[in-house]
């Protein structure tokens, strides 16, 4: 009879150490999704904003490429397109910091929660970077017009190795996928969360 009782309050204690274990996962997960959930609207306008660069820039590029970088008044013009478009990356990548700072806050314990918030970080972490070399080609093309605008033998006909950069980097661009929506799915398919706990 005590062995018994001892091997059920054995099996009790595995049973409520397993579902602790497990209630603390789900708990991590639901904060979050909450925190994910929060950082929808940031990450959307990140991304709208990103469109918005991307297809400017496009435009912009291909025009120079075609035409040259111009004379007189139309470099000035081109280093100021330059140097605003320089500044949407800037604005699109402080908007992603902002959404990588809320996730890395997160103190998640459990494999499953930091794993999502890893691949969370590490595609937030590429876009930044791709955003940082579209700032220095077009940093670099805004100061190359200019001194084009200063040099006697410039004719017109070319244009900034920056711009060819920039156009480089946009051949290969890829759309953002919507990368937040995707952790907080995984989450809630993991750990079935219900609207209303996220």
């Amino acid at each position: 009879m005590i062995v018994l009782k001892a091997r059920y309050c054995l099996l009790l204690a595995a049973v409520t150490f397993i579902t602790g274990c497990g209630k603390q996962e789900r708990s991590e997960a639901v904060q979050f999704a909450k925190v994910l959930t929060g950082e929808k609207n940031n990450f959307a306008s990140a991304n709208t904003i990103e469109k918005d660069l991307v297809s400017n820039a496009r435009v912009w590029c291909v025009g120079i490429i075609a035409n040259g970088a111009g004379r007189g008044v139309e470099l000035d013009q081109n280093a100021a397109v330059a140097a605003q478009l320089a500044k949407y990356t800037v604005a699109v990548s402080s908007e992603l910091s902002q959404v990588r700072q809320a996730i890395d806050r997160q103190p998640l314990q459990e494999a499953y929660p930091r794993e999502v918030r890893d691949e969370l970080t590490t595609q937030l972490t590429k876009r930044q970077r791709l955003l940082q070399d579209m700032r220095a080609s077009l940093e670099q093309a805004a100061a190359q017009f200019l001194e084009f605008r200063h040099s006697k033998t410039y004719v017109g006909d070319t244009y900034p190795g920056g711009v060819e950069k920039m156009a480089t980097l946009l051949r290969t661009y890829h759309a953002p996928e919507d990368a937040v929506s995707d952790a907080l799915t995984a989450l809630q398919a993991k750990y079935g969360l219900s609207a209303s706990e996220i």
